[in-house]
């Protein structure tokens, strides 16, 4: 092995071999999505449930280099408390990697980690997707999802973005989209996007259905993506997320921010403009999302 090669850890490693369940887990919600030190204690919240439920949690990120598909905790420690964790989408690796940087990975790279490790499903918060008012502006994590064979349990995608031409970008690339339950896109902060699904599907069992039918039909390489939306009583109020978007769009504008650094700063924003509300919601999306992915990953063994 080289220096290189994606790391295991032994619980992960063990799993894999014996055909155990594994749930891969991003860390940029460490690093960079959660404020301190809530982040961190989230961060153990979602092991924790996904153990729960009866899958084996792989936290995927990189430390000095090396890509780790389950993180300890001190390694787990290392990315959410030191102040210069790299943002790492799936173009990032291999650069970071020959600069032995510490990083954290998003939803492609994580994707692109999991898939390349034999994980077959990833839990993650908000989808990203095309930016609102910028439509040459697009997440790596469409692209991505196109070409990697993986579940990916969400809460749709971030509710900042355009999430109808994201949905178009999504049918365009091939990649299939189902809701959990509903047929209607849920809007990650909100339970309803007002956007229509084609497909629903109603229990982890037909969700690990689908992966094996996609395998045996041996025809799309893509990513299967499961809208699972936050209860109506769980969501964020629909006036207040209104008005707070249109205030951090403004200020986007105003201070001529682009590119990655949008999403950390609208998601910094909700929480400092709702008062934490907004927090709470994020934690209970990745905690729903992540007890999903498990029992998916349980029935898909």
């Amino acid at each position: 092995m080289t220096d290189f090669e994606i790391g295991y850890g032994p619980e992960v490693a063990e799993a894999l071999a014996t055909g155990r369940p594994v749930v891969a887990l991003e860390s940029t919600i460490v690093a960079h999505g959660l404020p301190r030190p809530d982040n961190l204690r989230v961060a153990r919240e979602i092991e924790q449930t996904v153990r729960a439920a009866g899958a084996v949690p792989a936290t995927v990120g990189m430390l000095g280099g090396r890509l780790i598909a389950g993180l300890d905790d001190a390694q787990l420690t290392r990315l959410a408390t030191a102040d210069d964790v790299a943002k790492l989408s799936s173009r990032d690796l291999a650069v970071a990697a020959a600069l032995g940087v510490d990083g954290a990975t998003t939803v492609a790279a994580t994707s692109a980690v999991a898939a390349a490790a034999g994980i077959k499903v990833f839990a993650t918060g908000g989808l990203g997707g095309v930016h609102r008012d910028a439509p040459y502006d697009e997440s790596a994590d469409l692209v991505t999802l196109a070409r990697t064979p993986i579940a990916v349990v969400c809460a749709g995608v971030k509710s900042i973005l355009d999430v109808g031409a994201t949905l178009e970008r999504l049918e365009t690339l091939g990649v299939a989209v189902v809701g959990y339950g509903t047929q209607r896109f849920p809007g990650f902060y909100l339970t309803d996007s007002g956007f229509d699904l084609d497909w629903s599907l109603d229990t982890p069992e037909l969700v690990a259905a689908a992966l094996a039918a996609r395998a045996a039909q041996g025809v799309h390489a893509g990513a299967l993506v499961v809208a699972n939306p936050l209860p109506v009583d769980e969501q964020l109020d629909p006036d207040l997320h209104d008005r707070t978007l249109t205030d951090g769009m403004a200020m986007l504008e105003r201070e001529g921010i682009t590119g990655k650094a949008v999403t950390p700063f609208l998601l910094g924003h909700f929480h400092e403009s709702t008062g934490g509300a907004s927090l709470a919601v994020n934690v209970r999306i990745i905690l729903r999302n992540a007890d999903l992915a498990a029992r998916v990953a349980v029935a898909a063994a």
